[in-house]
């Protein structure tokens, strides 16, 4: 089966790749995708003899498109699922976006109090908070999440498009050449799943104030981010997570964007890998 069936009723479609007695690695996509955005990592780790998970957040890819528990909280119980029902144990958790929230939520609430968590991986990550609060005086002004709202709603296939082919992979940087599977990949990752999930998915991203899960991350964090990244920008993500987590290792990389796991894999890829290892 691939599939599991949380407390509340949620189908959670998951992989499981590779020896079922190996180490294991497990990922969570940002919004609005799929596990499918990690096929160049999942296949990396796989060929380097780890047992790879990655599972559709509830309303994404496919699993099932329920109405209700579209935050963080239900975010991280759902991975919780998946890990109990795999049974993984010294694993490490690596999370892009949205991605890199469910893991600090999972790992603090989860992870580490069940004792199955080794190390875990931000990347391009949205902890601790990204809308501007009177903790957080920098963040980004709420009219900004306004702005994915109205595009998710008013024309949600056109939005989408929009922003593979513009500022998540830096495809509106001069000089940089758009790659037209990538950004179709992108859409159809995120035209699989739910409208409404993906609506109210921007608040969980945005809003949950995730200080307390980071500072509770005692594991081995490794902290990446790329410095032109026009999505989640480093000095209120990346540079904050280090500042906040107990075992952290930050690298910033010059240039790249928060696609960065795919478009610039041939250089993230083995860094994980040395994390993993070390």
């Amino acid at each position: 089966m691939t599939y599991v069936t949380t407390q509340d009723g949620a189908e959670i479609f998951f992989k499981d790749w590779g020896p079922k007695d190996a180490q294991p690695i497990v990922f969570h996509h940002g919004w609005p995708l799929s596990s499918d955005d990690w096929d160049s990592q999942m296949l990396f780790f796989l060929n380097e003899g780890f047992r790879v998970v990655a599972h559709d957040r509830r309303g994404h890819g496919r699993s099932s498109q329920i109405g209700t528990g579209h935050d963080m909280d239900h975010y991280a119980s759902d991975a919780d699922a998946v890990a109990r029902h795999l049974d993984l144990t010294n694993a490490v958790h690596i999370g892009h976006s949205t991605g890199g929230g469910e893991v600090a939520r999972y790992v603090a609430q989860y992870g580490i109090p069940q004792g199955r968590v080794a190390k875990a991986v931000l990347v391009s990550a949205v902890p601790p908070i990204m809308a501007k609060t009177d903790a957080y005086p920098n963040g980004l002004p709420i009219s900004v999440f306004d702005g994915f709202r109205d595009g998710t709603a008013a024309n949600r296939a056109q939005f989408f498009q929009d922003v593979a082919a513009g500022p998540f992979y830096g495809f509106n940087r001069e000089g940089v050449t758009p790659q037209p599977g990538v950004i179709a990949n992108w859409w159809r990752q995120g035209m699989m799943g739910s409208a409404q999930a993906h609506y109210a998915g921007i608040k969980a991203f945005s809003e949950t104030d995730q200080t307390d899960d980071l500072k509770a991350m005692t594991v081995p964090t490794l902290v990446l981010a790329g410095d032109d990244d026009q999505v989640v920008p480093y000095h209120q993500g990346a540079e904050l997570q280090a500042r906040l987590l107990p075992n952290p290792t930050l690298k910033i990389y010059p240039g790249f964007s928060h696609g960065m796991l795919t478009v610039n894999a041939d250089v993230i890829n083995p860094d994980l890998l040395a994390f993993v290892r070390g």
